[in-house]
């Protein structure tokens, strides 16, 4: 029963990431026929990750009073159902409309699963897991090229993926009395789960670090994700062809790194593989910054960073109970991927300001300050929770 629940929620963590990349991937064709300005999907990424910052902050009374098996479910056919709004969707408010449950439903399932694989199964299937949410993120818009090229148009693509999410939603409801015979407060010595105010949360020592900590996390991966391209392109005058594929790479070795370093997850610790790639970061982000006249210093930077992001992540997560005790993590998960949410919705925005009136050259000093800052509030953490036992 542990590994059939165990490949459920696998396959939970790849329904997480399809519907991720579908609208950059559709939008071209999307804002055309719909008549309205390229910058609207702007727009509705916001919508998007307002749900979602709202459903991470909420996780934790539902999950204490649901469940994390029904919260899942329902969360994973919630957004079944927006994906399905977007594909009969022909204004552009409909698809600010159906945003809105797409959100919620992605930020409630994301908080829930992370905290329940971090207080029932070792480190390495955190890793794995996650890996699996960047295998969703890559066959989503897979799925949308197939049918945009097929001539079946955006809406079948979001259809595709919504009748997937069906599916898995209908498997996870199926397997709910397995999850309640993995996670039952107050037995096997487990502590009860506390309820929380959200100023009480942020009163517990250390919490504030943590915060911090993955908002920065949030703000490098989507910041150095998004404008990889555009400034090896526009500042270091690589071809766009060449700076599309390395930027891509960057992803390619979260997705990599982490079904790698899940072999080795275990032996290492949390602790210390945060500590070696926030370390692996910043020699990648040095590498980007480099003034050098050859272009592949900077190209194999960017791998570089997105290879030193793959555990981070993972391990801040999982780490979650151990710094903070099993009655607290539900509440601190949740506000934990909300402060990574924020970061990754709010910054990279910024940093385009910046480009835009300053110069896209600052990219590496902008990553770098948010990994040094991120190092800085994980060894305080650390020292704060040696402090505290």
């Amino acid at each position: 029963m542990f590994t059939i629940l165990l490949i459920i929620i696998y396959f939970a963590f790849i329904s997480l990431g399809l519907p991720d990349s579908l609208l950059g991937s559709a939008w071209p064709v999307i804002y055309g026929q719909l008549g309205v300005p390229i910058s609207y999907a702007g727009i509705i990424t916001m919508i998007i990750a307002g749900g979602t910052i709202i459903s991470s902050l909420l996780s934790d009374r539902f999950t204490r009073k649901f469940g994390a098996g029904v919260i899942t479910a329902v969360s994973v056919m919630t957004t079944a159902a927006a994906l399905y709004g977007f594909s009969i969707s022909n204004s552009f408010i409909m698809l600010c409309i159906w945003s809105v449950p797409y959100g919620l439903g992605a930020g409630a399932v994301d908080a829930a699963l992370n905290n329940y694989v971090a207080l029932n199964y070792a480190s390495r299937h955190m890793s794995w897991l996650h890996c699996f949410w960047g295998v969703g993120a890559v066959v989503g818009p897979y799925v949308m090229s197939y049918c945009l090229t097929s001539g079946f148009g955006w809406q079948r693509g979001y259809q595709s993926i919504a009748i997937i999410q069906i599916v898995l939603a209908s498997i996870i409801f199926a397997s709910l009395p397995l999850w309640g015979k993995r996670n039952k407060p107050g037995s096997n010595g487990e502590k009860q789960i506390k309820k929380l105010k959200l100023t009480q949360v942020l009163n517990i020592r250390g919490v504030k670090c943590v915060l911090l900590a993955f908002f920065c996390y949030g703000t490098l991966e989507t910041t150095a994700g998004l404008w990889a391209s555009s400034y090896l392109v526009e500042f270091r005058g690589i071809p766009s062809g060449i700076a599309a594929g390395f930027a891509s790479l960057f992803f390619i070795g979260i997705t990599f790194g982490r079904f790698v370093s899940g072999f080795f997850a275990d032996k290492v610790g949390d602790k210390l593989f945060i500590r070696i790639g926030l370390i692996v970061i910043i020699c990648g982000i040095i590498l980007v910054g480099i003034p050098a006249k050859s272009s592949i210093i900077a190209l194999v930077g960017i791998v570089v960073i997105g290879l030193g992001c793959s555990p981070v992540f993972p391990s801040m997560l999982h780490s979650t109970p151990a710094n903070f005790g099993q009655e607290y993590s539900q509440a601190i998960i949740g506000i934990e991927m909300a402060s990574a949410y924020s970061g990754s919705t709010i910054m990279p925005l910024f940093f385009g300001l910046i480009a835009d009136y300053i110069g896209i050259g600052l990219y590496s000093i902008y990553l770098g300050s948010f990994a040094i800052l991120m190092l800085i509030m994980s060894e305080m953490l650390n020292k704060l929770m040696v402090n505290s036992r």
